[in-house]
């Protein structure tokens, strides 16, 4: 009988909750600031995280997930035994640890090959970051209760991954200003003048689609692009940082427009913040025209 498992790291912003309800192994990352490195989720949450960010006057680094570090989690999940391993990776262009986790899978049936033809590895590149695959994620784990088969579930995930787009603002271009998301002389322009940028993430990048004056213009502007683009009826997501208000401003802006509510919220960890910074709000949904 099948016995599938979910892994994923700590860029998807899975909720801790959710993590412990639906049995998702959550690998996290470590962050260096300054001389010192910490654990996500273990040496601190989000909120104190954004305190440490504001804090810090160096650009905090994030480690990738490496080959050792997946050969023992594989070698663990297969010891529980678990027949299938469906693991989904922050974006293979903006860190190594999809190539990682492929290479480890390698190495893994290359020690036990044994386990060939009783333990399947299924590596998904999630081409984006949050919950773009937070979301099929949290979906994967109740397809797995309802005995939907792995190779659906991987494709399930695998096409909502390749669908998905995130309209997200940043509030403050401070953090993507030390971090070199945007060169020095355009952020400092650009606080002078009061823009926000909407940020487009999807298929690996992350662009910047339009730009508004003032905080006002952020929720509207979102909501003008997101219901112009969603599939119709289709669940979407709101993904925020430090500011509840906007979370919540823009959830009852969706729901008014759209017809119903977003089913799930993503609030940033570390991996995402320290480039864009605490400040965003944006939402998630599968596009008709990626």
């Amino acid at each position: 009988m099948a016995k599938i498992k979910l892994l994923t790291d700590a860029a998807s912003d899975i909720s801790p909750e959710y993590e412990k309800e639906l049995g998702i192994k959550v690998i996290p990352f470590k962050v260096t600031i300054g001389d010192k490195t910490y654990t996500s989720g273990v040496d601190f949450d989000n909120k104190k995280f954004y305190e440490m960010l504001d804090a810090c006057d160096s650009v905090p680094v994030h480690s990738q997930i490496t080959v050792f570090d997946y050969e023992e989690i594989f070698k663990e999940i297969y010891d529980e035994g678990y027949t299938d391993l469906i693991n989904v990776t922050i974006n293979s262009k903006g860190s190594a640890t999809y190539d990682n986790a492929v290479m480890a899978a390698r190495n893994f049936f290359e020690n036990y090959p044994e386990a060939k033809g009783r333990f399947n590895i299924y590596n998904i590149d999630s081409e984006g970051y949050t919950g773009t695959y937070g979301y099929p994620l949290i979906q994967a784990a109740g397809k797995i209760k309802k005995g939907v088969p792995a190779k659906e579930i991987v494709a399930y995930i695998t096409d909502y991954v390749k669908n998905c787009v995130i309209y997200f603002a940043m509030y403050t271009l401070k953090y993507a200003r030390k971090s070199g998301r945007i060169p020095s002389a355009a952020a400092f322009v650009g606080e002078v003048m009061g823009l926000r940028p909407i940020m487009r993430i999807h298929d690996h990048e992350i662009k910047t689609h339009t730009k508004v004056r003032g905080d006002k213009a952020v929720i509207p502007k979102i909501l003008d692009l997101v219901s112009g683009e969603i599939i119709p009826k289709t669940p979407y997501c709101i993904v925020y940082g430090s500011d509840e208000k906007a979370r919540d401003e823009l959830a009852a802006a969706l729901t008014k427009k759209l017809g119903y509510p977003p089913t799930e919220f993503f609030q940033i960890g570390a991996v995402i913040s320290i480039n864009a910074g605490p400040a965003v709000v944006g939402a998630i949904f599968k596009s008709a025209k990626p």
